[in-house]
């Protein structure tokens, strides 16, 4: 079999890297393909796989309406050179309107719930996977699995800290940091949203730095004045420095996500809600703000938390134990497809083979 995957953000390549090491494994063929926002390519690299980058994105209203319509083209004169059996993508328009034209299945994996997005591709989609908890109704190609995108790559049976983030960042051995990420609200879903201020973030950041080695990781260019805090890691070294922090402040929804599952506290601040977050919140994992509002406090209650590192842990080990291995779940739905997705709708229990 034969599989072009598109790649929409760099936690993309994360979602698909090690279903695409298994089904390499078993002696299918993957192409990817990228446009360049922040890391795809670079992680692309790291994991070894072949693929062809279409540029840079586009941020303005016209520029995206002039994207749409390069992107599909590029995607499909792809899709005509190696000849996939299936298209798949998180959500991608391109990869779901050249499966329609070249006359192949689209299978999408969702978990973000931005209509501006969905209405692009769901049309065009023979199914679409997301997590249980995700509060978007998508139709009747929707499968619901017990799990989050984020099990997909930092589950245990995929991702094990090695313990060496504080070498990876130039750190003494016990030296406690903090992790901060700041987003750069330029995405079509960003609009008319956000997060923490400029204020907000001085006073958190001029606090922290008191106490703990502060990095900062931004999706867009930092102001001069926390430059000094700009991480400098290779892109595939973030999961163990986030496995390895006292705790995670952001606007970014994946990192926070990605923080939780690893057993790392995570305070999310956007006024978009992710039901992933909400639902690692029920777990004391993630906490969630749709404005800065009480985050200084949370940040002190964390602070104050007894017994800190067997706390989140055993936290971690709860949430771990109620979902499902996405990745072999993914493994046996495209080699089956389409009975896979009957198999689904007829049967939702037949996800729990995959714990």
């Amino acid at each position: 079999m034969k599989i072009l995957i598109d790649i929409g953000h760099p936690g993309h390549v994360h979602l698909f890297k090690n279903f695409a090491k298994e089904m390499q494994r078993k002696g299918h063929e993957f192409l990817f393909t990228c446009r360049q926002k922040e890391f795809e390519i670079e992680l692309l690299k790291a994991e070894g796989f072949t693929f062809k980058s279409f540029g840079s994105k586009f941020n303005t209203t016209i520029g995206k309406l002039f994207g749409l319509l390069k992107f599909d083209l590029l995607s499909i004169i792809q899709g005509l050179k190696f000849k996939p059996d299936v298209f798949m993508s998180h959500g991608s328009p391109y990869a779901s309107h050249a499966a329609a034209i070249l006359r192949k299945p689209h299978i999408s994996l969702e978990d973000s719930g931005n209509w501006e997005q969905m209405k692009l591709y769901l049309p065009f989609t023979g199914a679409v996977l997301t997590p249980d908890v995700l509060y978007e109704d998508l139709g009747e190609n929707q499968i619901r699995y017990q799990s989050y995108h984020e099990l997909a790559y930092l589950h245990p049976k995929y991702f094990s800290p090695k313990g060496n983030a504080t070498r990876i960042l130039g750190l003494e051995p016990y030296k406690k940091y903090i992790i901060l990420r700041f987003v750069s609200w330029n995405a079509s879903h960003d609009k008319g949203h956000g997060g923490i201020s400029d204020e907000e973030k001085s006073k958190i950041i001029n606090y922290l730095s008191e106490k703990y080695q502060v990095f900062i990781t931004s999706e867009g260019v930092l102001p001069e004045k926390y430059k000094p805090y700009q991480i400098k890691i290779a892109p595939e070294q973030m999961h163990e420095v986030l496995s390895g922090a006292e705790f995670f402040i952001g606007e970014g929804a994946t990192m926070a996500a990605e923080s939780g599952v690893l057993g790392t506290p995570a305070i999310y601040i956007n006024s978009i809600r992710r039901a992933y977050n909400e639902d690692q919140e029920k777990y004391g994992l993630v906490f969630n703000f749709q404005s800065e509002e009480g985050v200084f406090n949370k940040i002190l209650e964390l602070e104050a938390t007894q017994n800190f590192e067997n706390t989140f842990k055993d936290r971690r080990e709860k949430l771990l134990a109620d979902k499902i291995d996405i990745t072999a779940l993914l493994v046996w739905f495209v080699e089956n497809y389409p009975e896979s997705k009957e198999t689904m709708i007829q049967n939702p229990n037949y996800q729990y083979n995959f714990k």
